[in-house]
């Protein structure tokens, strides 16, 4: 009885505690997470965070929790990827001599902290800086952020302003414009991932400083210089300060101009209280998690929940001014434009779990970052979707362009705000390009490396899916033909996808552990093995129909997890499965459409438990922008959408023991779905029974338009897997292939 009420305690205090006032912005700033702590509204251009580094690929943040020093406070940061970048106008509050070098704690304007002094809630951050003796508080709006420090008795307290300083880029040029005693303007261009941008700002001082100076180029310009451009420009803004007096900074920004900065500061901090600011925040963060309500059987899993569901908002990032102006990919500004811009697009990431999840929960948004994406095809002028799209450049980073996915995505589930004719032709001529291992792709039906050819296969199938849609069949005809060349890098000899040189041999050595930088990307051959996620019944007949498959399938999980590679994106492993990667996330529920959904229950619970948790060091992987947690959230309630664009999502084990989905108002009418899972438990993990909306469900898969129309799935849990419940072959997952579709032959082992 005890052990019971314990149980309903923890389910009563999850269902009641606030998401807001928990420190969610930790989890996943360790190990190899790559997230920040800082202050941001739900998809805000400003992420105000501290820097405790500028480089290191743990950097890519930075913030690395295991450090002890605090550079100062930047307003612009990614969130979770591989690469570095952003980290632009940092301010940091002193005391004593004027250093403008941030050197070490006690020689320079950083500082030491402790974690104990630390405290990081959805849209607000506070630690103490331990030499100034400051206390730094920080809180954002979606285009401003806003700082209050806390200084000690003192006549000599200071607010540092760099504009050299950024994460993983270089200071090309800056201006400086001392406008009053309270007020400063200026610009940073930097050179870096993706190429040169320039960050405008406005920045306001609650109270007028007594002195200033300005450094250019390392050396201190004389008195009473109130502008300064350069290469390197920094400056110094001195007081004296009572016991405990706050001194508040509020910054606006602009991708436009300073003219834009000053707008959006105007608009969205007009006073000066820093409270009401940080209110703000945690309304809009308490209203982006009401949209899922989690009961759980543990607390730590509630936590771990909005933790994930917290860093699904933090990108694409708004990327436009208040009045709308925003700086296209052709560096020009661009007034008027009817949509809200947005940038920061892990697109290679995001198009399989973390963009369903927005089509869900953010229907508001999806017009509007589909608008953002097609906006780089006449703007850049290479005849291309976005790949890797950054503060109005285009980063070209990894294979594919699966912007062309969330496109169809997007469409196929019923978001029309856009020319659905004019995106065909841009998909269809993206896909036509001779760039990118394209041209022998389209020739050969393979290209140079293995995984840009598979990733190229659900790129085309998209494409096919949209063509259908419009009517166009002789190119939905040539699309699904194309996203049939995976079979051309099957060898049945060694089970694997392989590369293969122009003649048609097979590309030698080959290491199924290894290969990431010649074959694979941020993979080895085990990981892409099960990569087709468009047409799983096709890719179960490569390995021999369903019972190879499965076999295949337990031997991933299995076999040992060494990889031939120091490449440090590949954590998170069970077996063969990275479960820190993308490529991994739909591979545990791969049993589903082989009549194995007991398999995807054990694996899928293995993963979520093993890898994940509400700790710093909580996430298994760089989150890019996003894309993890999303596996966590769609994991965590239940069910996740294997092919993003097929409208099915398959059935796995979740952790919750009741969740209810409150749908948009506007879009899908307020409607809920609700997920009760009845005698969840650690150790009831297999789904006995299912239904839903009271009617047996045999399947262990719904559909998109069923949830969207609203209901509940009821699943009964148990210890023991059921071995009749959704493994009979007419159970699986619908077909993805045109009727009597003709695959092309298997290559022979030889590969002649």
């Amino acid at each position: 009885m005890a052990a019971a009420a314990a149980l309903i305690c923890s389910v009563s205090i999850c269902a009641l505690a606030s998401p807001v006032d928990e420190a969610l912005p930790m989890v996943g700033t360790d190990a190899h997470g790559h997230t920040f702590p800082g202050a941001t509204a739900p998809f805000g251009m400003v992420q105000l965070s501290p820097d405790t580094r500028t480089n290191t690929w743990d950097g890519c943040s930075g913030y690395h929790y295991s450090d002890g020093t605090i550079l100062g406070f930047s307003h612009t940061h990614l969130s979770g990827t591989g690469a570095n970048c952003l980290g632009d106008i940092l301010l940091m509050p002193t005391t004593g001599e004027v250093c403008l070098d941030p050197g070490v704690a006690g020689a320079g304007y950083a500082s030491r902290f402790s974690h104990a002094q630390e405290k990081a809630t959805p849209g607000y951050y506070r630690v103490f800086l331990e030499t100034p003796g400051v206390t730094a508080e920080l809180t954002a709006t979606a285009r401003c952020g806003f700082h209050r420090y806390t200084f000690p008795a003192s006549d000599r307290s200071h607010v540092i302003l760099d504009l050299v300083h950024g994460i993983g880029n270089q200071p090309v040029e800056a201006t400086l414009n001392i406008e009053n005693n309270q007020t400063l303007s200026g610009a940073r261009i930097s050179d870096g991932w993706g190429g040169q941008r320039t960050i405008y700002f406005v920045m306001q001082f609650s109270k007028p400083f007594e002195s200033f100076g300005i450094q250019q180029n390392g050396r201190m310009l004389p008195a009473g210089v109130t502008g300064a451009d350069g290469r390197e420009i920094k400056a110094y803004f001195s007081y004296k300060t009572a016991a405990r007096e706050a001194i508040l900074v509020k910054v606006g920004i602009s991708g436009t101009s300073i003219a834009g900065a000053r707008k959006n500061l105007e608009a969205e901090i007009p006073g000066w209280g820093f409270d009401r600011v940080r209110a703000a925040a945690a309304r809009q963060w308490r209203h982006e998690f009401s949209a899922i309500e989690v009961k759980t059987f543990d607390p730590r899993v509630r936590t771990a929940f909005y933790a994930n569901l917290y860093l699904t908002d933090i990108a694409p990032n708004l990327f436009n001014d208040v009045d709308g102006t925003y700086r296209g990919f052709d560096h020009q500004n661009h007034a008027n434009a009817g949509f809200q811009n947005y940038t920061t697009f892990s697109i290679w990431d995001i198009y399989r779990t973390e963009w369903p999840l927005l089509l869900l929960l953010h229907p508001a948004r999806v017009n509007d970052m589909v608008q953002s994406m097609l906006i780089e095809y006449p703007q850049l002028g290479r005849h291309s979707l976005p790949v890797w799209p950054l503060w109005g450049n285009e980063t070209w980073c990894m294979p594919g362009y699966h912007s062309v996915d969330m496109i169809a995505a997007a469409y196929l589930s019923g978001f029309h705000g856009f020319d659905a004719e004019t995106a065909f032709q841009d998909m269809r001529d993206t896909a036509m390009l001779d760039r990118r291992g394209l041209d022998a792709y389209r020739e050969r039906g393979y290209g140079p490396l293995t995984s840009i050819s598979l990733e190229y296969t659900i790129d085309d199938w998209c494409i096919a899916r949209m063509a259908q849609a419009l009517g166009h069949e002789e190119d939905a005809r040539r699309f699904y033909r194309r996203s049939a060349n995976y079979y051309n890098l099957f060898d049945r000899t060694t089970g694997f996808f392989r590369a293969r040189l122009d003649n048609g041999q097979w590309r030698e050595p080959f290491d199924a552990f290894g290969m990431v930088n010649d074959q694979y990307s941020e993979a080895d051959a085990w990981q892409y093995a099960f990569y087709i996620q468009h047409d799983v019944p096709g890719l179960m007949a490569l390995f021999g129909g369903r019972q190879a498959f499965i076999q295949k399938l337990d031997e991933l999980f299995t076999t040992n997890s060494i990889i031939h590679t120091r490449i440090p994106d590949l954590s998170g492993r069970i077996g063969q499965y990275v479960g820190g990667n993308e490529q991994s996330g739909h591979i545990a529920y791969l049993y589903d459409y082989a009549g194995a959904p007991s398999k995807t229950q054990y694996w899928v619970r293995q993963a979520m438990t093993r890898l994940y948790n509400a700790t710093p060091s909580g996430e298994p992987g760089n989150v890019d922008c996003g894309q993890l947690a999303a596996w966590y959230v769609f994991s965590a309630l239940g069910f996740y959408p294997v092919n993003p664009d097929s409208g099915v999502f398959v059935i796995g084990s979740p952790l919750v023991t009741r969740a209810v989905i409150h749908l948009d108002r506007d879009v899908y009418h307020g409607r809920t779905f609700t997920i009760i899972a009845e005698h969840n438990s650690p150790q009831n993990i297999y789904v006995e029974s299912a239904t839903l909306n009271g009617k047996p469900l045999l399947k262990p898969w719904f559909t998109r338009q069923q949830l969207v129309a609203g209901g509940a799935l009821r699943l009964v849990m148990g210890p023991q897997s059921n071995p009749s419940w959704g493994s009979a072959l007419e159970d699986a997952p619908p077909l993805t292939m045109p009727p009597n579709f003709q695959y092309p032959p298997v290559p022979p082992p030889s590969g002649n």
